[in-house]
């Protein structure tokens, strides 16, 4: 995540003192992505340092107020414009945790699939309710948070989808190796846990 982006991007829109760039930047993201105060001002030190921004001086209650310079709108500008790198993709701790658990002796990995599948689930359901509610009393600013609930859903179907493949895959290895398999594919997965049609929607 771009915090310096997104501190210029909301900078564009007005001049601001850190601790307003931290609650807009919650605001209008549902505060899936909380930032540190001190990460804010930190990244504004560096965006001055760099001449992206400007201080424009206090707003008479000790707050420097930062805003945004001609370099920086241009800064923000290209940011916008230019598709997101998939060059060095973040880190994902279940894709490294899956890995490791795999080469290591005396790991259960399909506990740890089938925990992950559950906690995966109910998150998946708690997303589609928050959506659903922000759906149904649409206000200023909730466009742009439906935009990230859907993109999280979108994430945590894709995350359940793919414990699926590997748990089938586990399946197969161990068929191969002329293993039994001791646990079927939905064990562990409590009933309220399942995804229905209106998780989905």
């Amino acid at each position: 995540m771009s915090i310096r982006h997104s501190l210029l991007a909301l900078l564009q829109d007005q001049p601001r003192y850190g601790y307003q760039l931290r609650v807009e930047f919650e605001n209008r993201t549902g505060a899936t992505w909380p930032l540190n105060i001190g990460q804010v001002y930190t990244t504004l030190d560096r965006l001055e340092r760099d001449a992206l921004v400007a201080k424009e001086g206090d707003d008479g209650e000790g707050h420097v107020v930062y805003s945004i310079t001609a370099a920086g709108t241009a800064e923000v500008r290209g940011w916008f414009a230019a598709p997101v790198e998939r060059n060095n993709p973040p880190r994902n701790e279940l894709a490294i945790k899956l890995a490791l658990a795999m080469t290591l002796p005396g790991v259960d990995v399909q506990a740890i699939i089938q925990a992950q599948r559950v906690a995966s689930i109910r998150a998946l359901q708690d997303y589609t309710r928050a959506r659903r509610d922000a759906a149904g009393t649409p206000r200023t600013g909730d466009t742009a948070w439906l935009l990230v609930l859907d993109s999280l859903i979108f994430q945590t179907e894709a995350e359940v989808r793919w414990l699926d493949l590997c748990e089938a895959r586990m399946v197969q290895q161990a068929q191969a190796a002329g293993q039994a398999v001791t646990r079927p594919l939905s064990a562990g997965v409590p009933e309220d846990a399942t995804p229905t049609a209106d998780t989905r929607r």
